[in-house]
C-alpha cells in the first residue's frame, strides 16, 4: 500500500532501498528555507541496522503489512527454536538471529509468543510483556539501608541479572518485564 512520505508513523514498516525497515521514531522538521520533510529513524527489521532517512511529503514510499499469528514454543534444540500454530498446528523452527539474543533468555515451555512474517518468511517474535520467574541468588539486605528505593542484584532461574527491592529473598517467584529485565512485582501465585 503507498502512503506519502509524511504519513509515516512509529511502528510502521516500510519498504524502502530495498529492504523492510520499521520507523522508530519519527519527526516533522519545516527548516527557514525549502519544504518541510519527515525526519525518520528506521530500523531493519532482519538485522536490526539503523538509518536516518528525510521524507517529503511529495514522495511515496510502500507500507507492508505483516501477517501477525499466536505460535506456542514448544522446545529447543541448539540454535533452533521450534513454534507450533494455535490455530493450525503446524511447527515452524526459527533460529536464535529471527528471535533475537534477549528474548530467548525468557522463553519458556508453552509461552504463548507472537511472530511476524512477511511473504511467508518469519520476521521477529514478540514475547508477552511479563513472565514470572523465580529468584535463585538474591544479596542479604545491608543493615541501615535507606526505604527510599534501594534495590539490590538478583539472579533469576534463567541466569538473568536484575534489581529487586530488599524485601525479596531467593526463592521468591517474581514478575519480570521482557522488555528490558526489570523487577515489576512478587508474582500473586
Amino acid at each position: 500500500m503507498k502512503i506519502d512520505g509524511n504519513e509515516i508513523r512509529p511502528g510502521n514498516v516500510i519498504e524502502h532501498q530495498g529492504r523492510l525497515w520499521r520507523a522508530i521514531k519519527t519527526q516533522h522538521v519545516k527548516p527557514g528555507k525549502g519544504g518541510a520533510f519527515l525526519q525518520v529513524e528506521l530500523k531493519e527489521i532482519r538485522d536490526g541496522t539503523k538509518l536516518n532517512e528525510r521524507f517529503r511529503s511529495s514522495e511515496t514510499v510502500e507500507r507492508v503489512r505483516l501477517d501477525q499469528n499466536d505460535f506456542q514454543f514448544l522446545y529447543a534444540d541448539g540454535d533452533s527454536f521450534t513454534f507450533m500454530d494455535n490455530e493450525t498446528y503446524d511447527q515452524v523452527t526459527l533460529n536464535k538471529q529471527v528471535i533475537g539474543q534477549d528474548a530467548i533468555a525468557y522463553l519458556q515451555d508453552g509461552m504463548t509468543v507472537s511472530i511476524e512474517s512477511f511473504e511467508g518468511s518469519a520476521i521477529s517474535v514478540s514475547l508477552p510483556d511479563t513472565v514470572v520467574l523465580m529468584v535463585t541468588e538474591a544479596d542479604a539486605v545491608v543493615k541501615g539501608q535507606t526505604a527510599s528505593s534501594s534495590y539490590k542484584p538478583a539472579v533469576l532461574e534463567n541466569g538473568v541479572r536484575t534489581s529487586v527491592p530488599p524485601h525479596i529473598e531467593t526463592g521468591t517467584r517474581i514478575v519480570v518485564n521482557t522488555e528490558d529485565g526489570s523487577y515489576m512485582e512478587r508474582a500473586k501465585d
